[in-house]
């Protein structure tokens, strides 16, 4: 096998709190490398520039009693408003994707990495879908979802609809998707689903 070849890029869509952090982790468990864009996106919140332009543009009610961002203030602003969203993705997406590519180029030169996962929340919407070569959708019942975001502390129901609301609707995700895994039921068939597409997918790559 030629390990220099490029990986195929898998990514994850799904409603929000649908389980498309655990799929990318199962995947990560057989051997692929993820990319995770909230985490990229949180490490680029304390970087100065990216804070003094977010500050810029919505103000120090967007800061914690630390001066640092706080997320769920920014979430709140930006949620209730599609401009401030698309403000807010202006400034943050361009570097998320760019960490992103460097990543992509680093794993691709790495023999022991099988594929590599895109974790992104907004895949579609930000247009990476057509990056990836295979696409999975996380199919979840909306009661689960909303179950597990108010445990999660997250967010209610109403703040999850108002969320998806600003997302590229869930019909559409599945219509482009490769594959989908069904997340209505217990953590082991969860598993196996996952393993079952992931090996398909590198069986014929």
């Amino acid at each position: 096998m030629d390990n220099s070849k490029k990986k195929p890029i898998i990514g994850i869509l799904g409603g929000v709190c649908s389980g498309k952090s655990t799929v990318a982790a199962e995947l990560g468990k057989l051997g692929c490398k993820v990319i995770d864009a909230d985490r990229i996106a949180h490490e680029l919140l304390v970087r100065k520039d990216v804070k003094e332009k977010i500050v810029a543009s919505f103000g120090r009610v967007a800061l914690d009693s630390a001066g640092k961002i706080d997320h769920s203030k920014l979430a709140d602003i930006v949620f209730t408003d599609g401009d401030k969203l698309q403000l807010l993705n202006s400034i943050v997406h361009p570097p998320v994707l760019d960490r992103a590519e460097q990543l992509i180029e680093q794993y691709n030169r790495q023999p022991a990495v099988k594929a590599i996962v895109l974790d992104m929340p907004l895949l579609a919407e930000a247009g990476w879908a057509k990056k990836c070569d295979k696409l999975i959708f996380v199919d979840c019942k909306r009661q689960i979802r909303v179950e597990r975001a108010k445990k999660n502390g997250i967010f209610n129901e109403n703040q999850l609809k108002i969320r998806e609301n600003f997302q590229i609707s869930l019909d559409n995700k599945a219509d482009i998707a490769d594959n989908t895994v069904n997340n209505n039921s217990d953590f082991s068939a969860l598993v196996k689903q996952v393993a079952d597409i992931f090996f398909s997918i590198m069986d014929n790559w």
